[in-house]
């Protein structure tokens, strides 16, 4: 069965940074596309982040220059590196393998106080 469980998520302050992880079990993802998502009440899911099997990255424009995907292979895992965090960054993050009819996590939420 595959799994993917986010963690790292919680309550920071505005200009703080916060490391979220997701880790995969079940199937290796090294040769996957992996990739982050939020989503706020009322609105649909926002694409982050996503990084290729071979290291490429891409970033939604509102987190250019402040977020930083990157990937374990070792260790089926993906993180986002959140710096300069401002209030409207608030939302549930969900981690994403094989694109949005593939894989996602539980999501973990992250609250930036202003």
């Amino acid at each position: 069965q595959v799994q993917l469980v986010e963690s790292g998520g919680g309550l920071v302050q505005a200009g703080d940074s916060l490391r979220l992880s997701c880790a995969a079990s079940g199937r290796t993802f090294s040769s996957s596309t992996l990739g982050w998502f939020r989503q706020t009440a009322g609105k649909q899911r926002e694409f982050v982040a996503a990084i290729s099997w071979s290291g490429n990255t891409f970033y939604g424009d509102s987190v250019k220059g402040r977020f930083t995907i990157s990937r374990d292979n070792t260790k089926n895992t993906v993180y986002l590196q959140m710096d300069s965090l401002k209030p409207e960054d608030t939302a549930v993050y969900y981690c994403n393998a094989d694109g949005f009819m593939g894989y996602w996590g539980q999501g973990t939420q992250v609250t930036v106080s202003s």
